[in-house]
């Protein structure tokens, strides 16, 4: 199904080392209009469950909020022809030290598809075994790592001034109405 929408160009205004800024000139019908768009690789993010029916977390250093967040460990999509289940892999890994011989995908979902390229993949992760952790840069390195009865952590969570959107919606697939109202 045609959109009627039409890309004409596209122009690069920043690069980093995990996203992009480009602009991208569209026509519809007779008119062009420009629009900024973050361009990222995807993400991973992992609700981990241990044998005893816990949720891991990771608390680590957010440098947007300039704060300490709460959320399931996850990361970016950054090495070359690295699938989302390996990616999840590996971060489980180094964020919470951990392996795990049942995964499942809860879903994919688009971060914030206005002015984002982000994608999201978002697994369950059972049957856990410890492993080293293995944190990279800084945030990593001094994060630690928390496990939560799921009621518990409903609770600590309706503390927070915010909820990390991959957490909620991990935890709203695996657990049915894990935020509704009491």
């Amino acid at each position: 199904m045609s959109s009627g929408f039409e890309l004409e160009d596209t122009t690069p205004l920043l690069a980093s080392y995990v996203f992009g800024v480009e602009r991208r000139t569209v026509r519809h019908g007779d008119e062009t209009f420009t629009r900024d768009v973050v361009t990222h690789p995807g993400a991973v993010a992992i609700v981990a469950i241990d044998d005893d029916g816990r949720v891991g977390v990771v608390r680590q250093y957010r440098a947007p909020f300039d704060r300490v967040t709460m959320e399931i460990p996850a990361g970016t999509l950054d090495v070359d022809g690295e699938a989302p289940l390996e990616a999840a892999q590996r971060e489980l890994a180094e964020e919470m030290g951990r392996a795990a011989a049942e995964w499942r995908l809860l879903g994919r979902f688009m971060v914030s598809p206005g002015w984002a390229t982000q994608v999201m993949h978002v697994f369950e992760a059972r049957g856990l075994v410890e492993l080293p952790r293995s944190p990279e840069g800084p945030e990593e390195t001094a994060a630690t790592t928390e496990w939560w009865a799921p009621d518990e952590l409903r609770e600590r969570l309706r503390m927070e001034p915010a909820i990390d959107s991959t957490m909620m919606v991990g935890l709203h697939v695996v657990y049915g109405s894990f935020f509704s109202a009491p």
